[in-house]
C-alpha cells in the first residue's frame, strides 16, 4: 500500500526559524508534545494560555528545558498573534476566536497540532472519528495491528502528541489517529488527510462549540476526501454517505463474521465490524482480526464493570458525554436499570433519551449544571418514571443505592460534560468507583 502522506512531505510547512504562537498550552498532554516538538525545530515559540501558571504546573513542569520559550499566561495578548508567522491552534479554541481572527487579517498562517503530524508522518494513517465509540474502535483497531504483527502507534484525541515520535516512525508503520470534530474543524484546506478514514456514527454532539448540527457535520465530512472509506452503514446517516463518498468505500466487515466480544451492546460489535474492516482495508489477516477482538477487553469509563456488590451490579460509563452514547449504554444493560445522568449540556437536546429511559430504566436520578434540563425532558417524556433531582453525583448514587435491589444495575453515563464539578470525565468516572469501594 502506498502512502500518500510520505509522498508529499515537499509540501510541508517548514518551522526553522519562524515566529511561532502556540494558543493553548492546556493540562492533557497535547500542547504540550507541540511545543516540546516546536522548540526542537528552532523557532521563536510563544506559548500564549487563559490559564494561570498554577493550573498549568505539570505541563510547565514539562517545558523545564526550555528556558528559550516566551510564556504568555492568564490571558492572550493580541500582538503575539498578529505578529506571528505561524499559530498551532489548540483544538479546543473556537476557529472565530478574537485572536485567531486578527491573525488571518494580518495573513499569518494557521495550523494546528494534527496537522502538522500529518503532514510529516513517513507511516500509514488511519484516522477514527464518529460522535461515539470513537476510543473503542481505535484501541480494536491498535490490538489487532499489534496481534498481526505490524508496528503500530495510537495517538490523537485519544491521549498525547505523536509529534515527538515522527523520528521513530518508518513508511511501514501505522498510525491510528482518533481525529474529535474539534481536530478536523481546525484543519486547513490544504492539510493532508489520513489514507483510511473511519466514521463510526454521526449524532448531535458539541453544539456548544459548533455553530450548529450542519458546522459539526461538515467536520466529520472532511474525512470523506481521504483514499478509502471504512463507514458504519448501520447508522442511516452514514449510510446515505456512502452514495455519495468521493474515496473509495471498502464493505463493512458482517457482524456476523465477527466473534463474541467481552464488551456488550450492539454499538461494540459496530465499532468491531468498523475496526475490521479498516485492518483488512491494510491487509490484516482475518485470524488476527477475530483473535484480538475475542480478547479486547474495553475502557476505562466505557459501560466499565466496577463490582457486584449485595447482588447489584455497578457501572462506569463517565466517557458518555451525548444523549446518543448514554441510549447506547441503557441498551447494552441486560438488567433493571438504574441511571445517573448530569453535568454540562454540550447543546443538545434529552428528548430522545428521556424517551429511551422510560422504557429501559426504573429509575433516573440527574445532578449538576444540566439537572433541570434533564429533569424536565424526563418529566415530559418519562413522566411515570421516578427521579431524582439533585447537585451532585454523591447524591444521585445514594437516591439509586437506596432504590436498586438486588439483580439491578446502577449505571454512570452522565450523557453531559464533566466540566461543571470535575477536571475531566476520568475524574468523575474514579469519583464514582470510589463510592462503590465505599460501600463494598
Amino acid at each position: 500500500m502506498t502512502t500518500s502522506l510520505s509522498s508529499c512531505a515537499s509540501d510541508r510547512l517548514e518551522l526553522g526559524g519562524l515566529r511561532v504562537t502556540l494558543m493553548g498550552l492546556g493540562r492533557h498532554g497535547g500542547g504540550l508534545g507541540a511545543a516540546r516538538f516546536l522548540a526542537a525545530q528552532g523557532v521563536r515559540l510563544t506559548i500564549s494560555d487563559t490559564a494561570s501558571a498554577d493550573l498549568l504546573t505539570e505541563s510547565l513542569i514539562g517545558l523545564r528545558d526550555y528556558p528559550e520559550i516566551q510564556l504568555r499566561l492568564g490571558g492572550h495578548d493580541p500582538a503575539d498573534f498578529s505578529s506571528a508567522d505561524v499559530i498551532v491552534v489548540n483544538p479546543a479554541v473556537r476557529p472565530d476566536h478574537p485572536c485567531l481572527q486578527e491573525a488571518r487579517a494580518a495573513g499569518v498562517s494557521l495550523t494546528s497540532e494534527i496537522e502538522l503530524f500529518l503532514e510529516r508522518c513517513p507511516a500509514h494513517v488511519i484516522g477514527v472519528s464518529g460522535s461515539n465509540g470513537k476510543s473503542t474502535t481505535c484501541t480494536m483497531l491498535f490490538g489487532i495491528l499489534k496481534r498481526a504483527g505490524r508496528r503500530a502507534w495510537l495517538g490523537g484525541n485519544i491521549g498525547g502528541s505523536l509529534l515527538n515520535e515522527l523520528d521513530h516512525m518508518t513508511a511501514d508503520d501505522v498510525v491510528v489517529l482518533e481525529l474529535s470534530s474539534f481536530q478536523l474543524a481546525h484543519l486547513s484546506a490544504k492539510a493532508r488527510l489520513p489514507e483510511i478514514a473511519v466514521l463510526t456514527n454521526l449524532s448531535p454532539n458539541h453544539l456548544d462549540w459548533h455553530d450548529g448540527f450542519k458546522s459539526y457535520t461538515g467536520a466529520k465530512q472532511r474525512l470523506l476526501w481521504s483514499e478509502q472509506v471504512i463507514l458504519n452503514t448501520h447508522d442511516p446517516v452514514l449510510a446515505s454517505w456512502a452514495l455519495q463518498c468521493p474515496a473509495r468505500v471498502p464493505p463493512l466487515t458482517s457482524l456476523n463474521d465477527l466473534p463474541s466480544l467481552r464488551v456488550p451492546g450492539k454499538h461494540n460489535r459496530r465499532n468491531a465490524a468498523c475496526a475490521a474492516a479498516a485492518a483488512s482495508a491494510i491487509g490484516v489477516d482475518w485470524q488476527s482480526i477475530h483473535e484480538a477482538l475475542a480478547d479486547f477487553t474495553g475502557l476505562e469509563h466505557r459501560i466499565e464493570f466496577v463490582a457486584e456488590i449485595d447482588g447489584r451490579h455497578f457501572f462506569n460509563d463517565s466517557k458518555s458525554t451525548s444523549p446518543a452514547a448514554a441510549i447506547a449504554a441503557l441498551k447494552a444493560m441486560n438488567r433493571r436499570t438504574w441511571l445517573l445522568l448530569g453535568g454540562v449540556s454540550k447543546g443538545t437536546e434529552f428528548h430522545e433519551l428521556a424517551a429511551r429511559a422510560a422504557e429501559r430504566a426504573c429509575g433516573v436520578a440527574v445532578f449538576g449544571a444540566a439537572r433541570h434540563e434533564l429533569a424536565a425532558a424526563s418529566c415530559k417524556h418519562a413522566p411515570e418514571l421516578p427521579l431524582a433531582n439533585v447537585q451532585t453525583l454523591d447524591e444521585a448514587f445514594a437516591w439509586c443505592c437506596s432504590k436498586s435491589r438486588s439483580g439491578d444495575a446502577i449505571l454512570l453515563s452522565p450523557a453531559c460534560a464533566s466540566f461543571d464539578q470535575y477536571a475531566d470525565f476520568t475524574a468523575r468516572g474514579e469519583h464514582f468507583r470510589e463510592r462503590v469501594r465505599a460501600i463494598s
